[in-house]
């Protein structure tokens, strides 16, 4: 009997320990609600000088498209050559939809310069980082050629090699 007063007397004890505990946690998070809507407060105020700052930039640079080429340029090199077959797929950045419309319209141009500038080449010059460089800027200004002679604008930033296969 006596253990059942002793546990009487802290369960009286114990509510008096919980309320106290529960009341010191609201302070603590009242506490961290203020700090963090303080500290919030600032950081929004700054973020809205950082949007106005954007606002007023007259600058802004145009979003960047790619245009990949539906199907990859598949050529035969020269007989002699160091490889037999070459693959490359080509994607290219552009400035507009615009120029991704005309693209797409005179791929069967584009893909036929492209095919014979790329069997033109010699193999072994192209195993190396400059031949692919050299190749690059050629079919950039295949492709630009093409741009012009049949839209009369457009533009082609880069030209990008996203697979390269020789064998």
């Amino acid at each position: 009997m006596a253990e059942l007063e002793q546990e009487d007397g802290e369960k009286k004890k114990s509510p008096k320990k919980l309320i106290i505990i529960i009341v010191a946690v609201a302070i603590l998070l009242a506490m961290s609600g203020g700090a963090a809507y303080f500290f919030m407060k600032g950081d929004s105020s700054e973020g809205e000088t950082v949007e106005h700052v954007d606002e007023d930039e007259s600058a802004v640079p145009a979003e960047k498209l790619y245009f990949e080429m539906s199907k990859p340029i598949v050529v035969d090199f020269p007989k002699g050559s160091t490889a037999k077959h070459g693959r490359i797929t080509v994607s290219m950045l552009v400035e507009s939809a615009e120029t991704i419309a005309v693209l797409a319209k005179n791929e069967p141009m584009i893909r036929n310069n492209l095919l014979m500038l790329m069997s033109a080449q010699d193999s072994s010059v192209l195993n190396t980082r400059e031949g692919k460089d050299m190749l690059r800027q050629l079919m950039l200004d295949a492709v630009t050629a093409v741009l012009v002679k049949m839209a009369g604008k457009g533009k082609v930033n880069e030209i990008f090699f996203t697979s390269f296969v020789m064998q």
